[in-house]
């Protein structure tokens, strides 16, 4: 589903519809005050914009999903997973998925390609952002992002759910060095020669941590084929912004 506010426009989740207290979007390329070669929303990352620029758009997020508190990951393309809480959060260590208890606090990853997922935990009331690359993916983050909430919260694996934003598609993602770069273990995902399939690769991670194939929504919409509402690095190369897919638990 789509929806605008202040000329800002974000996709939400049909996965999550049922529990309107988890509020969370994936802000697309329209709005804000990014200037050339951007030109629309940008929330960081993306080479050219001004910090100005960048705090403001952060703050149209806030405002869209009436969040005080956003917190953005310290993104490398680890497998590096941080437990974010209000104490923390100001000091967050490097890290590619972060998860949290605390009502009131946004977590957010910013993305040109990469997957940006959802987890969310309905039992223990926990919500999750993960933001994979390839490299992320070769080091399953996703594996590594449910230990770390089993490990510390007693998530189950059958109760999660895991809902993943547009990104490359399988049409695009050409990893030409792939026998080098990827395990042996990844190679039967190529859909033609030097191509990958990474959506069926993040449900094939995914199935195997024990979470059920009906809750995981995997939006299969191309950032690289859908330039009118996403950024691309494939397709743009660095001179391309940034989205922000953003989760919360909302206060009561």
């Amino acid at each position: 589903m789509e929806f605008a506010k202040d000329k800002v426009e974000w996709l939400e989740f049909d996965s999550l519809e049922p529990y309107p207290h988890v509020v969370h979007g994936i802000f697309l390329r329209h709005g804000g005050t990014s200037q050339k070669p951007f030109a629309s929303l940008n929330i960081g990352d993306g080479i050219g914009d001004h910090p100005d620029c960048v705090k403001v758009n952060r703050e149209l997020v806030c405002k869209a999903l009436d969040i005080p508190k956003i917190v953005y990951a310290k993104q490398n393309h680890s497998a590096n997973v941080q437990r974010v809480t209000f104490k923390n959060s100001d000091s967050l260590s490097v890290a590619d998925a972060l998860f949290t208890t605390e009502k009131g606090l946004g977590l957010a990853v910013s993305h040109a390609d990469c997957q940006a997922s959802i987890f969310y935990d309905p039992v223990h009331e926990a919500i999750g952002v993960v933001h994979a690359g390839w490299r992320g993916t070769v080091q399953n983050i996703y594996g590594k992002m449910f230990e770390a909430m089993h490990r510390e919260i007693g998530t189950q694996p059958h109760h999660l759910l895991v809902s993943v934003a547009p990104s490359l598609g399988p049409d695009h993602a050409e990893y030409k060095n792939y026998k080098q770069d990827f395990p042996e273990e990844l190679w039967s995902f190529q859909v033609k020669p030097n191509y990958f399939d990474f959506w069926a690769i993040t449900k094939k991670q995914l199935t195997s941590c024990g979470i059920l194939e009906k809750n995981i929504e995997l939006t299969e919409i191309c950032t690289y084929c859908q330039q009118e509402d996403y950024f691309s690095y494939r397709r743009d190369g660095k001179q391309t912004g940034r989205h922000a897919t953003v989760v919360a638990l909302k206060s009561s």
